[in-house]
This record gives C-alpha cells, structure tokens and sequence, in this order.
C-alpha cells in the first residue's frame, strides 16, 4: 500500500472549507448597563485568552508574524467590516473617532488590551437599536411605489454617510427595496409591514443578546484571519456548538451554514446528502424563508438567529422542508426561489463514488465513455480501525468501478471531480496510484521548512487508458493534488475551471493545555501550519488548478476561492519531487483544444450554455434596482421568462420533453453540456493517442 509520513498531521482539519460554518452560538441574555442601551466590556478569561493567542500565532503559524502598524490597520479595517459590513449604522464622525486607535490595536494586542474592539462594538449596538425606531417610523405608511428612484442593495464599498440625514435616506431605500419584494411576491401593506417589523426586531434582539466572549471571538478573528483566512480562534461555547454540530450535521437537509448580515448562507453542501443528491441548493446561496411539508406557511428567517433557523431547516427523516432561496449566481433583480428537500442522514454510501457509461457521437463514430463521479475523498476509519477487510474507502471503491468500466468496454474514463471540496489526503495518493505506476503526488512544507512527500509506491495500475479530469472553482484542496498530479506526470487531461486554491495545512490547538487558569474553560485556535505543493515544485495555493481545457466558470473570482481573500498565503514553489512523467497524452493538447473551442461555437448545447453563463454573469454586475414598481416588475418578469426559455430551449437540443411554468425540472434529467463535451474531449484523446480514424 502507499505511504505518507506524518499523516496524522495531514488529518486533522485537513480539507474542511466549511469550517467556518455552524459556528456561531446561541447567544445567551445579556445584562444591560440601563434600559435602553447594553454594554459590554472583556472579562478575565477574554484577557488571558488574548495574551496567549499572539505567542502561540508567533510560534507555530506557517507564516512568520509580524504584529506592527500596517497589521493593525488591516485588523482594523476587518473588524469594522465584520461589525458594520454594508455601511448602515456608523457615519463617517464614528469612523473618525475609531481611527485613533487604528494604528494602535498591534501594541493593545500584545498587552491584552481589549477596550477598543468593545467601545466600537458597543456603539454598534446604539447604533442598531436608534435605527430600529426609524424603521418602525418607516412602515406606519405604504411607501409610493410609483416615483422613479434606485437603490443599490450592496454598499460594501461605498462611502460612510456623512451624517444621520444621508443614512436615514440610505435605510428608507432599504427598507422600500424589501417591501417592494414583497409586495412582488403578492403580499398586502398589511402582510409587508407585519413582515419587516418582525424581520428587524428579530435582528435587533439577536444582535443585542451578545455575550462578551462573542465579541472577543468576532475582534480575535480579524486579527487571526488578517494573518491567514483559514487561522481562526473558536470560543468554548463555539467549539462545544462545532463539536455538537459536526455529530449532527448528517441529519436533516446535508448543509453548512453561516449568519451573513441579516442572512443565513450555505457554506458547503454536504456530499451525499439530501441537499446535495437534490441538486436544487447551492453553496452561497441565501436561504430568507422555511416552511415544513407540502403546504406549511413560509416563516420569514432574514435577521434570525442561526440556531432557531437551524431548527426550523432540520427535521425527521422522511419529512418534508421547503425553502425560499436566492440562488448565489442570481442577480439583485432576481425572484426568490423556491425548493422542496426531502430531510434524511447522510450514508457513507450516499458519498460514494458513482459510474455511469455515456454513449456519444464524435466526430461521426460511436464511442463509449466511463463516468466516475466522486463527491469527496473518503474513508471509513472506524470500519478501517476495527480491522474490517472489507472497509470503505475512496481508492477502493474507484478501483473497483474502473474494473467495471473495462469490462463494459469503455474508451475512455472522466473523473468528475466537480464540488469535490476535498476530504482524506491519503486517498488523493492511493487514488492517483491507480493511474500511474509510482512516484511523489504531493509535497508538504512545514514552517521549520522541512518537507514530507506523500508517494504512490504500488506499481500497480488499474487503468492507463484515455482519462479527464473535470474539475469547477468548487473542487479544492484533496480534489486540487489530485488533478494536480494527474496533469503533472501528463497522464491525463484537466477540463474545466480554475480550482479553488486552497494549499494549507490546519491544526487545532486547545488553550487549555497553556492555561494557568483556576478551572476556567478555554477555547481552541485552528491554525495554519504547513503548505502543499505539486511535484513540480509549484503551490497549489492561490493558483489552484489551471485546465488545459476550459469552460466558461458563472463563479466571480473576485468574491470566491483562495485568492478573493486578501490575507490567503502567497504562491510560491520549492524544489520539483523525483518523479518521471507518465506521458500518456502525447502531444495532444494543442488539437484538443481546436476541437473543443469548436464545439464550443458550434454545438448549440454548448451556445446555449455559454449564453447561459453570459447572462448570470451580466445579472450579478447589475449593481442597482429600480424602486418604481412596475419598471421592477417588467424587469424581473423578463428575466424569469428568460430563464424559462434557455430552459425549455436546453431541453429541446437533448430531447427532453419541455416543461410548463412553474414546473420543477426532474432532477434525474437534468442536461449536463459540461459532462458531456468532457467526454468528447475523452473521445478526442483516444483519437489522438490511439491512432483510430473517425468517420467523416
């Protein structure tokens, strides 16, 4: 069997983007300092907490810090940006008072000063609640609907509103945008009015029921993730939640998610589970109303508490959740969708690699092509542990499926990797051993600079013929060294997108074996401590995974993947492994992409799917939306019957029966132009390599 040396460090947190996600606690009641304005302020455990998170960043992070004024600025500017995203409580006065400690969070940091994160926060909360009256004032009378004026939902970048008169006009805006929503949805004044009050004070309680340890968390974080995005400290509230989360978060709907503003967003579909074999939720996408069974009312869940939205979404196995959602790739004019999920658990068998045979025409010849599907890089370790023979892994069960696949007598095989976020990094290396003979696959470096290579040293190969790999800016880390090494020793084809680019390493370290505390529960930090690299020598970190063949991606790169994050590791490289290319693509590159950018012109699948592609795209830049009723109407009625018709249009060129308004498509015949121009790619390949002729 292959090898890697210090796997149990590989292990641990390895590949889990979603960790971010479920951890926010259920804040408990916190005592005002008067009746109408709360007050917080650091206690003891936040103060010895702080004071051993810079030593044990210093000491153990990959990457060598260096805690000064340009540090603090950026900790600065993160924590106003977690506080105060979208700019719609501080005024610029506010943001003139802060700066003065701008500069000076590095040197109250390394005294455990915590003052500074408190006064900003604490305003935030007057701030909240002074709004909130303004809002109550606002939906006393139907806004006129009429008048032509726009607003522009996301304010991220905008300036700070020079004093109360500026931002009362920016919050009439918002709250007239989210009636008109409403109101287009077909709700009365009545209905619209009950909705917002109860959405904003819903905000407004949850957000004043913070307790001190959270705000510490919130601060802490922008100074961890000013280092690194993926270096993060989890209270012990938030760690216990994490721990409780994780236990159960095979049971329900198979997501991650995360408070965002006033919103719930899904971080990470669970592979295998009911969100995942729906097809219908994505990650990014905003969840703002549940509903239980068939005809259960919509419970608006904009401005609630993670927690409580949590419990409306999970639910008995068997039983029926639906949800409102805005689709991440949708733009601000978009109508709300929504989806019915079936609630279940997650089986390890429901994750497992999947086939299927596509039969295609290319070039005029019938030819055969073998589907791997495979959600992420599993591994039974209990079964593993208890000396199972028979234990499931992702190697084996891949193994087993290429067998298959070769007495179906396939040309051709596509591993579609696609939302593979990763998993067991041993199974990248045992898999990629099944389509070379041996050799490096993956590089780690420590930050002491010393450097472990993982191996495939099993000659053995289960299939050396004609191979893809489809990966989307989705497929991360495990999903990354494997496609990396694949398109490194030249024995397949990389189709597809950029990948995500996550090349770290994380460890979790619990405060608590530093602590001289009298029995005070700590937290825990997850750490960055090592980075991958390809074997030849290049990080896969920001970067990711470049295709040789490429298809047009609807994700903005701007907003997601490792280099969206200002603080993600830099891209370097170090010495290339020891490895002899496996050249099992010749010099086929080159008259594969002729083909495939033919296709791509010319095949109405795939026109369609490029304009497809265009259109969410131009969708998600609309920065603006008119407040005028009937210009929104007219706007989001074309959009929807757009929509409807590159539906139906789809449908058409696969010869699938076209479906009514309002129809849900079936899931089972859901047309894939990328899977399917894959495997011509495949089908090129054995062309190219094998010397067959195509009909003409």
């Amino acid at each position: 069997m292959k090898n890697l040396k210090s796997a149990s460090v590989f292990f641990l947190l390895l590949f889990n983007i979603y960790t971010q996600g479920t951890v926010i606690p259920n804040p408990a009641e916190v005592k005002s300092a008067s009746d109408s304005v709360i007050v917080l302020a650091p206690g003891d455990v936040q103060h010895q907490e702080e004071l051993l998170l810079l030593p044990l960043l210093s000491r153990y992070h990959y990457k060598k810090i260096n805690l000064n004024d340009s540090l603090s600025a950026v900790i600065f500017d993160n924590y106003l940006k977690s506080v105060d995203l979208y700019r719609l409580y501080f005024l610029a006065s506010d943001i003139e008072n802060f700066n003065k400690s701008k500069y000076q969070l590095d040197n109250d940091l390394k005294i455990g000063r915590l003052k500074p994160a408190y006064d900003i926060f604490n305003l935030y909360l007057r701030r909240l609640k002074e709004r909130q009256q303004q809002i109550h004032e606002l939906l006393k009378t139907e806004f006129d609907f009429s008048s032509e004026e726009n607003y522009m939902p996301d304010r991220k970048n905008e300036n700070w509103a020079k004093d109360k008169s500026e931002l009362d006009e920016i919050w009439r805006k918002r709250i007239k945008n989210e009636a008109l929503v409403e109101k287009l949805n077909g709700k009365d004044w009545t209905k619209i009015s009950e909705i917002l009050e109860k959405r904003y004070r819903n905000f407004e309680r949850r957000m004043t029921q913070y307790k001190p340890e959270e705000v510490f968390q919130l601060f802490v974080n922008q100074f961890s993730e000013s280092v690194d995005p993926h270096t993060q400290y989890f209270s012990p509230i938030t760690s216990d939640n994490f721990k409780m989360n994780m236990s159960l978060s095979l049971e329900g709907i198979g997501a991650s998610l995360q408070s965002e503003d006033e919103y719930t967003k899904v971080t990470e579909i669970i592979a295998g589970g009911p969100a995942f074999k729906s097809k219908l939720l994505k990650a990014n996408d905003k969840i703002i109303s549940v509903a239980q069974g068939e005809n259960g009312e919509m419970v608006d869940v904009i401005g609630k508490n993670l927690d409580d939205v949590v419990k409306l979404i999970r639910g008995p196995k068997g039983t029926t959740v639906r949800l409102q959602i805005i689709q991440a790739d949708a733009g601000v004019n978009s109508k709300p969708k929504e989806i019915k999920i079936v609630r279940d658990k997650v089986k390890l068998e429901d994750k497992a690699a999947k086939k299927e045979v596509i039969n295609i025409d290319n070039e005029g010849s019938p030819f055969k092509v073998g589907v791997i599907t495979l959600p992420e890089f599993y591994l039974d370790f209990d079964a593993q542990s208890r000396g199972e023979k028979d234990y499931r892994s992702t190697a084996r069960d891949v193994k087993r499926l290429i067998k298959e696949l070769k007495n179906e007598k396939v040309e051709g095989i596509v591993l579609d990797l696609r939302n593979n976020g990763g998993g067991s990094l041993q199974e990248a290396v045992d898999m990629t051993g099944l389509f070379i003979k041996e050799g490096p696959v993956v590089q780690v470096r420590d930050s002491d600079g010393s450097i472990d290579v993982g191996r495939d040293s099993d000659p053995d190969i289960s299939y050396d013929g004609p191979l893809a790999v489809l990966v989307n800016k989705f497929s991360a880390s495990a999903s990354e060294i494997f496609a990396a090494a694949i398109q490194d020793y030249k024995r397949g084809v990389i189709v597809g997108e950029q990948t995500y680019g996550k090349g770290t390493v994380q460890n979790l370290i619990d405060l608590n074996h530093f602590s001289k505390s009298n029995g005070e529960k700590l937290g825990q930090l997850k750490i960055t401590i090592a980075k991958f690299y390809r074997i030849n020598g290049g990080s896969t970190q920001r970067l990711g995974v470049m295709p040789e063949l490429k298809f047009p991606s609807p994700v903005d790169t701007t907003y997601f993947g490792e280099s969206s994050e200002p603080s993600a590791l830099a891209w370097d490289q170090i010495p290339p492994g020891d490895y002899t290319i496996f050249n099992k693509i010749g010099n086929a590159i080159p008259k594969l992409i002729v083909r495939h950018e033919q296709r791509m012109k010319t095949n109405p699948l795939l026109i369609s799917y490029t304009d497809e592609v265009k259109e969410y795209i131009d969708a998600r830049e609309k920065k603006e939306v008119s407040l005028n009723e009937t210009k929104r109407k007219k706007e989001r009625d074309e959009e929807e019957e757009k929509k409807f018709n590159r539906l139906n249009e789809r449908r058409h060129l696969q010869g699938l029966k076209l479906i009514n308004k309002g129809e849900v498509e079936p899931k089972d015949e859901k047309s894939d132009p990328v899977l399917k121009e894959t495997a011509n790619i495949v089908a090129d390949l054995f062309t190219f390599t094998s010397g067959r002729t195509t009909a003409k």
